[in-house]
């Protein structure tokens, strides 16, 4: 089976790398031409153009990965294959796009008699290079044709198929949330011990942190990575940008009544990460002031 992979970002040229590694034919392109000439040099197939891409599967059924931005770029992308693809092909969405604008995309597709198969990709840019964990939606058919890549491309124990079409984005978006609060924990521990009167190497405290005890995992071997490069994170500035997938996990959490605090409040403080002003913070220093006559820091 061939795979014909858009985009070649950080997570899809790793996906590709992965796929010819895993003995998959992978053909790829990406708008960035550039991407192509430089994937071409490690031995995946390069196509030029989305014509040239569907065309490279001769009569076989076409199977199209797409890795691109959430939101309108996935729709201009479907908008320009279609017209290429012929009745039962199959495009896969691979990125965080939000399950409800999957099951639009999904009914959208199946009018015109072509499949729509929603995959959430997780384990980052190193499980997409060596194993990455796959989240597939979708019906059964185009499911179990393109499972056997599948599974090659995933980690051991690291690929399921979730149903419904949608369940595969909707599970990615959960694991998401989960993520934006396991992350925010991280960050206030880390903060708690720079605050306190110990001289802590906090490299040390991820390494040892990284092997065998409880919160050890992917996330702190990262957190490790990070303090191997600056110890103390001097070069970075504390914005931390959110992209979505939590905000959606709360939409879900108030739709369906189900109380989330550490979810919603990691979200918040990337939020406000991000203000400038801190005009809350002004605000509450502003009364304090005011009713206790408590000291205020000027600018």
């Amino acid at each position: 089976m061939k795979i014909g992979l858009v985009g070649l970002g950080r997570m899809g040229y790793a996906l590709a790398l992965n796929m010819k590694d895993s003995g998959v034919e992978v053909i790829a392109t990406n708008r960035s031409l550039d991407k192509v000439d430089e994937i071409t040099k490690e031995g995946v197939k390069g196509a030029y153009s989305l014509k040239e891409l569907v065309e490279a599967f001769g009569e076989e059924r076409r199977v199209i990965w797409l890795m691109v931005p959430s939101g309108n770029a996935v729709d201009t992308m479907i908008e320009e294959l279609v017209p290429l693809l012929n009745y039962n092909d199959i495009i896969i969405d691979g990125g965080n796009s939000y399950y409800k604008d999957t099951l639009i995309r999904h009914e959208r597709l199946k009018a015109i008699g072509i499949h729509f198969v929603d995959v959430g990709t997780s384990g980052g840019i190193n499980g997409a290079r060596n194993g990455a964990c796959l989240m597939a939606g979708g019906e059964a058919e185009p499911v179990a044709f393109i499972e056997p890549v599948l599974e090659k491309i995933s980690i051991e124990n690291g690929y399921g198929y979730f149903g419904a079409p949608g369940s595969g984005h909707y599970v990615k978006m959960i694991h998401n949330g989960i993520e934006y609060g396991m992350m925010q924990a991280m960050g206030e521990g880390f903060d708690i011990l720079k605050a306190s009167e110990f001289d802590v190497d906090f490299e040390l405290v991820s390494k040892v942190w990284s092997n065998g005890s409880i919160i050890e995992g992917l996330l702190m071997r990262l957190m490790h990575e990070a303090f191997k490069q600056d110890g103390n994170l001097e070069s970075i500035i504390g914005k931390v940008d959110a992209s979505g997938e939590a905000d959606w996990t709360l939409q879900e959490a108030v739709r369906l009544k189900v109380s989330a605090p550490v979810i919603t409040q990691s979200l918040f403080a990337r939020y406000k990460s991000k203000d400038e002003e801190r005009f809350s913070e002004k605000a509450v220093a502003a009364l304090r002031n005011q009713f206790g006559g408590h000291k205020v820091y000027k600018a």
